[in-house]
């Protein structure tokens, strides 16, 4: 008997619909053959569940592994694409995948604590510069993966929705995040393949003062676009802290010097990737991310 929560189970209902209900229905099918296909039991699934299903599992030789099975959303090739590539280089091992059914095989990242977790907000960034810098490969010629360039259609998707308006979205702010894309896209240092989402609950402790980076998106871009994510995240607890704006200027600074990028580049990744991300939340629940556009504020008001 596999456990599939019922919070997970609506939440992919409310986003898939009847393909996300035939999906759910097949969900213990697939299960069952990823315990045969490769000799292992799988366990009660982690509590974070959202987009896809994940458990932890144990394979018969004793071998701690992780068991992902993708919901309907089109993202599972280019995810396995991505971890290929990476290699185990910053980033955890795919074991193994199954293209049928969508499901990779992870090795457990133990004691898979999370980057949001530290205490120290300044070491917490530091891990996670640590391990962009892993991470970053060569832009692949022949690949599949999303440009900067495309997702930057999101701003565009934002004023066609609301009739070339911005809604309840800040004019201003939108109106500076348009500017910067356009800046910055057309600027942009050799391309190379970036995670995509690096945020603090994509980061995980592996031991020995490890860190790797789980759920790679898959994208081309330069390498100062990756540190949006970390920028505006974790949210909402961010935002409870007596001085945010404080933490993001910090945040700024540091990861300017510890990674060699301009400060103004990194500040307007960070404001434009915070708005696109309340955007997002508009097309994925209907209503924008406030937080996030609470972070776009504040990055757009540190001074250079």
């Amino acid at each position: 008997m596999f456990i599939i929560p019922d919070n997970f189970a609506r939440f992919i209902e409310v986003q898939h619909g009847t393909n996300g209900l035939a999906w759910l229905a097949r969900l213990p099918s697939i299960l069952a053959t990823c315990e045969q296909r490769w000799h292992l039991k799988i366990g009660i699934p982690f509590s974070n569940l959202s987009y896809h299903y994940a458990a932890p599992a144990v394979r018969d030789d004793g071998t701690p592994v992780v068991v992902k099975v993708f919901s309907p959303t089109g993202e599972f090739a280019l995810q396995t694409e991505a971890l290929h590539l990476f290699a185990g280089r910053g980033s955890v091992r795919l074991l193994g995948d199954d293209p049928d059914n969508e499901v990779q095989l992870l090795e457990r990242l133990e004691p898979g604590i999370l980057l949001s977790t530290l205490k120290n907000d300044e070491q917490a960034i530091s891990i996670a510069a640590s391990v962009m810098c892993q991470l970053w490969h060569p832009a692949p010629s022949d690949s599949a993966f999303p440009s900067v360039l495309k997702w930057g259609a999101g701003l565009v998707r934002l004023r066609r929705y609301y009739d070339g308006g911005t809604g309840p979205f800040p004019v201003r702010l939108v109106e500076e995040a348009e500017t910067l894309f356009a800046e910055l896209s057309t600027s942009m240092a050799t391309q190379v393949l970036l995670h995509g989402d690096l945020h603090q609950d994509n980061v995980l402790s592996n031991g020995h003062e490890s860190w790797l980076a789980i759920d790679p998106k898959g994208l081309i871009g330069e390498p100062a676009y990756e540190v949006g994510p970390i920028l505006h995240n974790p949210l909402p607890q961010l935002l409870m802290e007596p001085q945010p704006g404080r933490i993001l200027a910090r945040r700024v600074d540091q990861l300017s010097k510890e990674l060699g990028f301009e400060r103004a580049r990194v500040r307007g990744w960070g404001i434009y990737q915070a708005v696109l991300a309340s955007w997002w939340g508009v097309e994925d629940t209907g209503r924008l991310w406030d937080e996030a556009l609470q972070c776009a504020e504040l990055l757009a008001a540190i001074k250079l």
